[in-house]
């Protein structure tokens, strides 16, 4: 269905292009999305911003959009009446009933859009984009990672930067931006390397010599660090720096490389030598490899030369004058390395990694709230291009259409009830890293603010399940197979609390993402339904709501109704149009069947029992099939316990598990025994001081500390139950963790070199236990110096309590801490994992047009260049 939706946006738009012949002059008017609803002085609409009739809507996070109408974004650095513009918004107006008619065919589709080569986004449904505090529109669709995946095939990369005294000052700003920039365009399916040269070559980061790493998150942003520290100075000699690219891309074995497009990025403001030779024994004549040059600076002496080198090399010329210069010049060579896909008219459809919806100009407040936060999407794109048979051979790429999906919707493709409480599925990329998973962890807390991890769409499958050291789970998920597999795994539970073993996997590959879901482990293998009826079920105590038993967005008048009513109305007849899971209506029927006399029995006991209100709240009982039955024992006036269910419980928009951490430890609880959990967040604080102090009898415990660990509270008892066997200690790792580090920082707001503690992602270790329950009852005296102390503990029966008396006479605590882990060494940061390259490549095409390389440039050297070359050559000798 996407793909259908994604090619009836391409189809559209190529024919709009092929039947279009006359040229639009400026008086064209379109719906700027940055003016739109803006009125002048006198209360008339500016240009390129009249009336747009906006609603907030539901379904598009509560934004304010119009449903009936795409408009035009436009970044501030391109001229929103500049012809090339003007025509392709013209063209791409066809796309609105294409848009629309999508959108009614399938309501769960978020955002479409059209990216063009030229710079303009059209964006379905239209919206009112709101520029940063600056005043600037800084987005622009062709930065985007869906843009520069579906527009190229994987590439492998080497930039090349001239460090020489030359480059002083304010060309050497604008060449670590351009390095940057070309950084940015890079994505998980690509590999890189930086090198410095000027009369020898070194290589920014060493541990990187000789070879190409992922161009993955972290190894971009290691990079953009390592160029920033850049100095000039030397001479500058080109021909060694060239060599050693070419060394590099000749030697991309063991996985390092892509095995596609190849290219040398030049950044230089000039090259004298006599380069020639360096092409003809490493590049000529197949020019498998394609150079492309950028000049930088005003000057423009050796210009010839730089250009001669791009054009002889299948590349692309630019000359970076300002700042201002580097984001149009850098795309260039994109267009470039889509011309043999285009030519061949290969219609490759991509899907990236997951990504936080943080585009989106209203949302500036993105993180605000936890749950506005929480929509983790992934892109679906595919390149549009012109089909003219007289420009076939220059390959134009018209742009990029695509749509966004939430993971949300993917996930709800798994048979979630029938997965058990410890149960889950979760999609990783053909690369390894995860769209979705319980343990994905992408936001942290700085100070009250929520922020988006700088990794958080580069974490690998073996950083959440990392008990499966020898990665067997990860390959044969990567490798695409399908079955089943038996590991050990060590999962923690609440938050590292509890801790349990053992997991059944089964692999299933979905084709077309080129990723895998993964399903159970633990409790679930058999179902109870039967054939009740709709009066007999009484419905309805409370039908979980973050269970899905109809899809109510397929039909727009279904879209208002909650689970609970389109239930009702689909039982009982009234709405039999809507797609319900039958099976899970089953069993939830029988559910409430099966435990409707619980309540009667509940209401019993506070007449039989008296008194026994007051040390009660609420009983409640949860089903799988998510029926839910609680009764309040106590008024809203008097309860402590706020909510049922904690924010623990209602996090699941990345996890989608719909088992609350109760539910799951319980059921991983023995049959027959009671489990006591003590839920400890914000909320609930009060309820944790009402459930302690019922349990010690309201006079023996003078000092609690609810929910935490209790070698925080006394180490040295917790030691003595270690060597006791009592628990034993496990080893749990977070490599998704958050550490301080101190950074200078220089600024006119603050004093020289200030000191700012900055996050940043780490590695961390720290101690987790398991309870032996063979264990009864242990005792011991422990001695510290002149102190002794005594304690004794007992198994509450039937119960996962343990009951410790503790002589508190002395202070003999030694504490449990997270443990930060060394940083990344050299092997590590060269280590690449198994991954699947993705199946498509187009690196060359006969019929290419090589000669349009960025200037009016011949094949042959000129015979400028070659006195150039003669005379520098004598001079050096």
């Amino acid at each position: 269905t996407i793909s259908e939706q994604i090619n009836a946006i391409a189809s559209k738009y190529s024919g709009a292009v092929l039947l279009q012949k006359v040229n639009i002059n400026e008086n064209f008017d379109y719906f700027n999305a940055l003016l739109v609803n803006t009125m002048d002085e006198e209360g008339n609409f500016i240009e390129l911003g009249g009336e747009f009739p906006l609603e907030e809507n539901e379904h598009f996070n509560k934004l304010s959009v119009n449903t009936l109408m795409s408009d035009i974004q436009v970044p501030t650095n391109v001229y929103n009446k500049d012809p090339d513009i003007l025509n392709g918004v013209y063209m791409s107006e066809a796309l609105n009933d294409v848009f629309i008619g999508n959108f009614q065919k399938d309501p769960t589709l978020t955002w479409q859009y059209f990216g063009s080569s030229t710079g303009f986004f059209r964006l379905y449904p239209g919206i009112k984009w709101t520029p940063d505090s600056n005043g600037v529109v800084s987005f622009d669709c062709r930065n985007r990672n869906w843009y520069i995946q579906a527009a190229t095939s994987p590439k492998d990369i080497v930039i090349v930067v001239d460090v020489s005294g030359s480059m002083k000052g304010l060309k050497m700003t604008i060449a670590k931006h351009t390095i940057n920039t070309i950084l940015d365009t890079l994505g998980e399916n690509d590999f890189v390397n930086v090198i410095a040269y000027t009369d020898y070559v070194r290589y920014v980061e060493p541990c990187f010599k000789g070879t190409l790493v992922q161009a993955d998150l972290d190894n971009r942003e290691h990079f953009k660090l390592l160029v920033e520290e850049l100095h000039v100075k030397g001479e500058a000699k080109v021909k060694k720096a060239m060599k050693e690219s070419f060394r590099i891309l000749a030697d991309v074995t063991n996985g390092q490389g892509s095995l596609c497009n190849q290219a040398i990025m030049l950044i230089t403001d000039g090259a004298m030598e006599d380069f020639q030779s360096v092409f003809e024994e490493f590049n000529w004549p197949d020019k498998k490899v394609r150079v492309f040059t950028y000049l930088i600076g005003r000057d423009m002496t050796f210009s010839e030369n730089v250009k001669w080198i791009a054009c002889n090399n299948k590349g692309y010329y630019t000359h970076i004058s300002t700042l201002a210069d580097v984001q149009e010049n850098v795309m260039e060579y994109l267009h470039v390395l889509s011309r043999p896909m285009v030519i061949n008219h290969d219609h490759d459809i991509i899907w990236t990694e997951a990504y936080m919806d943080s585009v989106l100009p209203n949302t500036k407040e993105l993180f605000k709230s936890k749950a506005h936060s929480l929509l983790l999407m992934t892109s679906v794109a595919m390149p549009v291009f012109s089909k003219k048979k007289e420009t076939l051979s220059h390959g134009i790429l018209l742009g990029v259409v695509g749509t966004d999906i939430p993971l949300l919707e993917v996930m709800k493709l798994a048979p979630r009830y029938k997965l058990g409480a410890h149960g889950y599925a979760f999609l990783i990329t053909n690369n390894g890293y995860i769209l979705a998973h319980p343990d994905l962890r992408p936001l942290y807390s700085d100070g009250k603010k929520l922020k988006p991890k700088p990794n958080y769409n580069s974490v690998d499958l073996s950083e959440a399940e990392w008990e499966d050291t020898e990665d067997n789970l990860r390959t044969a998920m990567v490798k695409g197979k399908t079955g089943t597999l038996t590991l050990d795994v060590r999962a923690a539970v609440d938050k590292g609390v509890s801790v349990f073993a053992s997991a059944i996997f089964y692999v299933k590959n979905v084709k077309l993402l080129e990723t895998l879901l993964l399903g159970e482990s633990g409790h679930g293998q058999y179902m109870f339904f039967g054939n009740v009826s709709v009066e007999e079920a009484e419905l309805w105590s409370l039908v979980y709501p973050l269970r899905t038993y109809c899809e109510t967005d397929i039909d727009p008048h279904h879209r208002k109704l909650t689970q609970l009513q389109a239930v009702v109305r689909y039982l009982t007849g009234k709405e039999p149009d809507l797609e319900c899971d039958e099976i899970l209506l089953q069993q939830v029927l029988f559910d409430a069947v099966v435990t409707a006399p619980l309540e009667a029995y509940w209401t019993a006991l506070t007449l039989t029992a008296p008194g026994v209100d007051e040390g009660m709240e609420s009983a409640f009982l949860g089903t799988r099939s998510g029926l839910m039955r609680v009764i309040r024992y106590a008024g809203s006036e008097k309860r402590v316990g706020k909510r049922f269910l904690t924010p623990v419980d209602k996090e699941n928009l990345f996890t989608v598990d719909h088992f609350p951490i109760w539910y799951r430890l319980a059921a991983e609880n023995k049959p027959g025994q009671f489990f006591f959990y003590v839920p400890h967040d914000d909320i609930n604080k009060g309820a944790q001081k009402v459930i302690v102090k019922w349990i010690c009898c309201n006079s023996l415990c003078p000092f609690i500390q609810v929910g935490k660990f209790f070698g925080e509270i006394d180490g040295s008892v917790m030691a003595q139950l270690l060597k006791s066997g009592l628990f034993k200690r496990v080893t749990l790792y977070d490599y998704q963790a958050m550490c301080k580090n101190a950074h200078h920082h220089t600024s006119g707001a603050r004093p020289l070199f200030s000191k700012v503690e900055l996050m940043q992602p780490c590695n961390t270790e720290y101690p987790g236990f398991m309870y032996d329950t063979s264990i009864r009852e242990t005792n011991s005296i422990i001695k510290c110096g002149r102190c002794q102390k005594m304690f004794v503990l007992q198994q509450v029966p039937n119960s996962n309590l343990v009951m410790l008396v503790v002589q508190a006479d002395c202070d003999c605590s030694r504490q449990y801490a997270p443990i930060t882990l060394a940083p990344r060494e050299c092997n590590r940061m060269k280590s690449q994992k198994i991954r699947r390259r993705p199946e498509s490549c187009h690196a060359y095409h006969p019929h290419e047009n090589a000669k349009d390389c960025g200037g009016a440039c011949g094949i042959a050297v000129s015979l400028t260049l070659y006195f150039i070359c003669l005379a520098t050559s004598l001079a050096l000798h």
